[in-house]
Formats: structure tokens, sequence, C-alpha cells
């Protein structure tokens, strides 16, 4: 360990105390720190991320992620993106399993664990992370992820 990484801890830590009270304060999804760029998002689920991991890889490789829940399909669009540091209000057994066993070098922090994410209208699991329970890699997920979106994006064009 150099001398400098007890303060760059300090300083991320710092820099993620103050994304998840801007995550609550604008009532934002996701707030991300790429550099020295912080974004909010609005998006529902998993899109910000995965538009971000499609479109903008570099804005999610190395960045510090607060985001409101975090289940499978958010966790391995992480993974595949590269963050340094996320922190989650509420995250999914299957999602904190995945991120240790493919990105443990990920520093990860939430404030609630649940055995797994519900859907929007509470009446069973998110369909994402049910979508993303059969496959093992976050690189099998991705396909899944981007046919689950268009789809819904293909319903709300008309």
């Amino acid at each position: 360990m150099n001398k400098d990484e007890p303060r760059s801890l300090v300083l991320r830590n710092l820099l993620m105390k103050n994304l998840i009270e801007y995550l609550h304060d604008g009532d934002y999804s996701c707030v991300i720190a790429s550099g020295t760029n912080i974004s909010a998002y609005t998006g529902r689920g998993v899109s910000d991320l995965h538009d971000l991991l499609t479109r903008s890889p570099h804005l999610l490789k190395g960045a510090i992620v607060a985001d409101k829940v975090v289940g499978r399909g958010a966790a391995a669009l992480l993974i595949l993106g590269g963050v340094l540091q996320v922190h989650a209000n509420l995250i999914s057994t299957s999602a904190l399993d995945l991120l240790r066993e493919h990105a443990p070098t990920i520093d990860v922090s939430f404030d609630c664990e649940a055995p797994y994410i519900i859907n929007r209208d509470g009446t069973g699991r998110c369909p994402v992370e049910t979508l993303c329970d059969s496959v093992r890699t976050p690189g099998e997920m991705l396909p899944l992820i981007t046919n689950f979106l268009d789809k819904i994006r293909e319903k709300t064009a008309f």
C-alpha cells in the first residue's frame, strides 16, 4: 500500500457520501461520478446503466455510483462497466453475490439487502432480476437485458 491510498479512500468515501445525498435530494434513480463529472439519472430500472454501458462505457469505467435499487441485472451492468465503487439503497442478495463473485475489487455498500427486488406493481419479482436468474455471468446477462429493454421501448414507441 502506498502512502496516498488511505487519503484516496477517504476522498472516495466522502464523494460517495455526497453522491448518496444528491441521489435522495434530487429524487434521482442513479448518480454517477466519473472523473470530474457528476451526472444524475431518472430512468426506470436498468435503462440508464444499460445505455451508459452500450453508448458511453467510458463514463462507467472507474466510476463511483450511488443507485436506489441494484438487482442482479444492474449488478451485471456495473461489473461490465468496470465501476470502482457502488452504493445501493436496496440490493438483492443475488446482486450482492454476483458482485462479490465476479468483481471482488468493486467496493460495495448498501442500506438494505433483500432476497429479491419486487416489481413496480408490487405483485412479484422484478422482471430483469428474474430474467438474469438463469444465467451465471454478467456477459451472458447483457444480451438478455438488451433484448428486454428493446421490447419495452418498442411498446412505448407507439
